[in-house]
């Protein structure tokens, strides 16, 4: 028995969207840093996700980075300086807009971000024999129009 069907009452019939999507959503984030400790980017933690999902952070800007991740840009940029820290990115100056900063992947936040690719990729290959093709391509497909509509704004 998994920890969700231990603890939870209600059964997937009776689930709301939010918690149908949130549950994979989380699931996926723990693997992909339990994945990165595995391959030595053992800094790396949950909060850390914030960044480390599409479209990642190259060439943002902190606020845009904090509004993507739902912080406040205060948050985002202690979350920012953590990593900077630990060496997977610097900000710096943006050309030509003033005080503007930009967030930069060094060359371990750019290894670090290929492997939470590949990790990704994986899940969808372990997605797909779990649902078969077809029900995996008509979830991404109902996905897509979710995330292209309105809904998500």
């Amino acid at each position: 028995m998994t920890f969700f069907e231990e603890k939870s009452p209600l059964k997937t019939k009776d689930m709301l969207i939010g918690a149908m999507l949130r549950v994979p959503s989380e699931a996926i984030h723990r693997r992909i840093i339990r994945e990165l400790n595995d391959a030595g980017f053992t800094e790396l933690s949950l909060p850390h996700m914030a960044i480390f999902r599409f479209p990642g952070p190259d060439g943002a800007r902190p606020g845009v980075i904090a509004e993507r991740a739902g912080m406040s840009k205060q948050a985002m940029n202690r979350l920012l300086g953590s990593l900077e820290d630990l060496g997977y990115l610097v900000r710096s100056d943006a050309p030509g807009e003033g005080r503007a900063r930009i967030v930069h992947f060094t060359k371990r936040g750019h290894a670090a971000f290929a492997k939470a690719i590949e990790v990704l990729r994986d899940i969808e290959h372990e997605w797909i024999a779990e649902l078969g093709p077809r029900d995996f391509a008509q979830l991404k497909k109902l996905l897509g129009r979710v995330w292209e509509s309105p809904l998500v704004r």
